[in-house]
């Protein structure tokens, strides 16, 4: 996950969020879709988008230009002062350093599950509830050593067991709960990235391979003609689609690879 985020992305979220297609864009700002279809692609980054249309699509989507071209993470212009927002000095020079995510940071931060996350970690470090489970485990201890005291049981006694195993420690209980919590979260933001760019493809190049390798064993040629077929497809080139002078021009600058087998006179018609 990236931790800033481009003019084009910016652009295309903001239009997503609306459900809104570039036809359906260009009808309600007047803006050509063809112009704002290149405005939101990321390998036009010198693209420049005139002042009328910059203004124009600001005032649609309800942001700033500042918001549009990612000069702030506010969508309006709020100019908070810094006080208001209770950051220590430590925290402030952190978010100036660009040592962390900031992006990332106020993702997590808004999600509907942060304040409980926050909740459950202030009544862990504030001791509330140790007492609580302090005085459970000492009333579990008093009926164990009771029933110790009264009955006489084995060490395997299961009403024994039962009670020792209800002993409570909190260290432990709140790491659980804290990290359910996070985990909850980060599992969100994770999904909701699943398709950036910057995410790891859902394959891996082990699979992709493995894939290949049962598609080329089953194309119909000569071993030469699967090996070409094979590099082929790796390369992101369509094998059929080659002429049989591109495909002698392919196998002569293959063949001055150590790993390419060499395969004299076994050129076929394709089909």
């Amino acid at each position: 996950m990236k931790g800033a985020t481009t003019i084009q992305e910016r652009l295309k979220d903001l239009r997503v969020e609306q459900h809104l297609k570039l036809e359906e864009l260009e009808a309600a700002t007047g803006i050509s879709s063809s112009a704002l279809g290149s405005y939101e692609n990321e390998n036009n980054n010198n693209k420049e988008i005139n002042h009328g249309s910059l203004l124009k699509l600001a005032k649609f989507y309800g942001v700033s230009v500042d918001y549009i071209l990612c000069l702030t993470e506010n969508r309006e212009q709020a100019n908070t002062p810094l006080t208001e927002l209770h950051l220590s000095d430590e925290m402030v020079a952190l978010l100036k350093s660009g040592r962390i995510n900031n992006r990332l940071l106020c993702e997590l931060a808004t999600h509907k599950d942060f304040i409980k996350f926050l909740a459950d970690i202030e009544v862990y470090v504030d001791g509330i509830a140790s007492m609580q489970i302090q005085n459970l485990n000492s009333l579990v201890d008093s009926v164990r050593h009771e029933i110790i005291e009264r009955y006489r049981p084995g060490e395997d006694d299961p009403h024994l067991r039962i009670l020792q195993a209800a002993h409570i420690e909190d260290d432990e209980y709140f790491s659980h709960m804290i990290q359910d919590d996070i985990s909850a979260i980060v599992r969100d933001i994770r999904a909701a990235h699943k398709s950036d760019s910057e995410s790891a493809p859902p394959t891996t190049i082990a699979e992709e391979l493995k894939q290949d390798l049962e598609d080329v064993a089953n194309f119909k040629g000569s071993p030469l003609e699967r090996q070409a077929a094979l590099y082929c497809k790796r390369l992101g080139i369509n094998y059929n689609k080659l002429s049989d002078a591109e495909f002698r021009q392919l196998v002569h600058i293959l063949e001055k690879s150590k790993y390419f087998k060499s395969y004299v006179g076994q050129r076929k018609k394709r089909k």
